[in-house]
């Protein structure tokens, strides 16, 4: 039987599922150009792009064989051809820090071209006087980042990375901070060749071997444009550009140009699904993309914000959304607002500066910017949307409203009513009928219009186009994991106490470099289900699913075994084995069933146990007595937890 294929992966009733492991990864995208050549899914032929439709992810498309035409969605296709990078197939850790920050550089030295100046040759030529480069250099960089669509097309093609640092020495690298802080960022403006041929100078009179020219290139490409303009005495023209104007954003000028991002505890209480009791608020993060003000993605969850719960979002606003309305009931539903963001701005907690997100984001073609500190109005549109949307949740029982007065006699959780599953078809059907749907006050119409006019234009404003979207999904899902970097002993891997075994880990067991240290290897984690974990493969470059070397053990959350430690630990226990693991978690199943009806606490601690099983992980292997074994992605893609979960209970 012939399997319809979803974004490259292959896809069943039950699910997708693939091979044993996962294939290459892929970060390319599916550019939707006219006079572009697709391959069909569904029928395997090739078809050129012939126009773009007024129905939303609609396209007419030609047979290259039959000549006829036909309307498809844009699901449908994928890319013919690609100019391919196989080096790049690689795990984002595998890229050395020296060889990504060149890429950076790289990227700066092309940001302002990216749009259509990359096109006009005097806009090319003025950039590469501006940053001292040939403007044959900036063709090829922008050919490179165009080839696949993001930063890692940047990175220098060699016959592999190593992990390390620059290579410059610190009086290197001090001289040529002190040479750009005071002579090259100076209102008198001199050129990058002058700053070059003052850190040599200056490198001989301290007599300090002079670093390439291209590497002082690369760090004066480091610095901002804001700081650049800022600090070489156009102060001005960096306000214009830079300060946001009020109800306005910087360069939010089309779909997904500016995406903010922000957490919230949910104004209302919810109910266990089976004795409908309280169990507290759940949490929302939520995604607004700034010109349309149309929501891209959310992600809701009983447990705290982190870092996971940031990187799900921004997965889950990238791609398309028809399962997800279909898994929540919500047939006859539209949600178009798909594709990759062009930057994600987002305040300065914790869970946005983790540096595994920055680098995925990169990796991806995502610019990732933090709030000013002091600067409340670059917050004000996510903050907004957020307020329009306890507003509707106050409407509901079991609401705790936003605060003590409004709540007044009002009892929150003797009203309760919704589950958490409940609430969040509340929450799709509002975005998605309602407030997609509503005339916006600061646009004069409706998010869904502003965003077909962003993508198709009218009579004012050209539209941008279709947004792209990940040739394959899952490449993008693994980037978002949180990794895990262990050595493989006989017995496999352990990480935090739990041993994993496969034999895929076979040809690496007690492994070591030249040096005779023991090698460490990439793992990837699904925190909702921690009863396996991803092996990166550094020579075949594959992930392969590792399970539990006990096959006793049971599927658990990390908030499960963070749980069970800690009662294992306050009995005195010094060494925790797996036995006592397994033993710990059967009680604590069986106390909290007992206990379900008593305690909110303990309800809580069922539903999520409830959820994270019912959600399953992103990537689940499937056991079968073939050689080779398909892994099943459940139909929810994003259904992960949370990596923060010390928090205490939020009534």
């Amino acid at each position: 039987m012939n399997l319809p294929r979803y974004g490259g992966i292959m896809m069943s009733n039950s699910g997708f599922t693939e091979k044993r492991y996962h294939h290459r990864l892929d970060r390319g995208r599916i550019i939707l150009q006219k006079g572009n050549i697709y391959l069909n899914r569904e029928d395997g032929e090739q078809y050129e792009l012939v126009d773009y439709m007024d129905e939303p992810s609609q396209l007419l498309v030609r047979n290259l064989n039959t000549r006829t035409t036909k309307v498809v969605s844009i699901h449908q296709l994928e890319n013919f051809k690609m100019n391919e990078r196989t080096d790049l197939s690689v795990d984002l850790t595998a890229i050395s820090n020296e060889y990504w920050e060149k890429a950076q550089q790289k990227y700066e030295a092309i940001k302002p071209l990216l749009g259509m100046d990359q096109h006009r040759p005097y806009a090319v030529k003025a950039r590469a006087e501006d940053v001292g480069v040939n403007p044959r250099t900036l063709y090829r960089w922008l050919q490179a980042y165009n080839s696949i669509g993001s930063i890692a097309g940047l990175v220098d093609q060699k016959r592999g990375w190593q992990q390390g640092n620059s290579r410059l020495t610190p009086e290197q690298d001090k001289l040529i901070v002190q040479v750009i802080n005071e002579f090259y960022l100076h209102k008198q403006r001199p050129t990058t060749e002058q700053t070059i041929r003052e850190i040599r100078r200056r490198c001989k009179i301290e007599k300090v071997e002079s670093p390439s020219k291209e590497t002082i290139r690369i760090r004066i490409l480091h610095i901002s444009e804001e700081e650049r303009l800022r600090k070489r005495g156009q102060r001005e023209k960096a306000r214009n550009k830079f300060k946001p104007k009020p109800n306005s954003f910087p360069d939010a000028d089309y779909p997904l140009s500016v995406v903010q991002i922000d957490h919230t505890p949910v104004d209302l209480i919810i109910v266990d699904s089976k004795y409908r009791k309280p169990i507290g608020r759940p949490f929302l993060t939520v995604a607004i993309d700034i010109y349309s003000r149309m929501i891209v993605g959310y992600y809701l969850s009983l447990d705290a914000p982190s870092v996971t719960s940031v990187a799900m979002c921004i997965a889950r606003g990238i791609l398309p959304k028809e399962r997800l309305l279909l898994d929540l009931g919500l047939q006859g539903s539209e949600w178009n607002a798909f594709g990759y963001p062009v930057k994600v701005h987002v305040d300065n907690g914790p869970d946005f500066q983790a540096l595994d997100l920055s680098k995925s984001c990169s990796a991806h073609g995502i610019h990732l910017e933090f709030r000013p500190m002091g600067r409340p109005e670059y917050g004000g549109h996510i903050e907004r949307v957020i307020g329009t949307f306890m507003k509707e949740v106050h409407s509901l029982a079991g609401t705790t409203f936003s605060n003590i007065k409004e709540r007044d006699s009002y009892d929150s959780e003797k009203e309760a009513i919704m589950t958490l599953d409940e609430f969040e078809k509340w929450l799709v059907h509002y975005i998605v009928n309602v407030y997609h749907k509503r005339v916006h006050s600061a646009l004069g119409i409706s998010p869904e219009q502003k965003w077909k006019i962003g993508i198709f234009g009218d009579e004012n404003e050209v539209g941008c186009g279709y947004p792209q979207l990940p040739v394959d999904e899952q490449t993008l899902l693994l980037d978002f994991l949180p990794s895990i970097t262990r050595t493989i002993q006989h017995n496999g891997v352990t990480i935090d106490g739990l041993r994993y075994y496969d034999v895929a880990l076979n040809m690496y067991i007690s492994d070591s470099d030249e040096s005779g240290k023991s090698k460490e290897f990439l793992f990837r984690r699904d925190p909702r289900n921690i009863s396996k974990i991803w092996f990166y493969d550094p020579k075949l470059k594959r992930y392969f699913p590792i399970p539990f070397a006990n096959q006793a053990m049971p599927e658990m959350s990390i908030w499960e075994y963070r749980e069970v430690r800690s009662r294992i630990a306050n009995k005195g226990d010094k060494y925790i084995n797996e036995q006592q693991v397994l033993d710990g978690l059967t009680e604590m199943r069986e106390m909290v069933a007992e206990s379900a009806q008593r305690t909110k606490k303990a309800r809580r601690q069922a539903e999520r146990q409830k959820m994270h099983k019912a959600s399953k992980p992103i990537i689940e292997t499937k056991v079968e007595t073939k050689a080779v074994v398909p892994v099943v992605v459940t139909s929810n893609l994003l259904a992960l937890d949370d990596e923060s979960l010390s928090f205490g209970e939020v009534d």
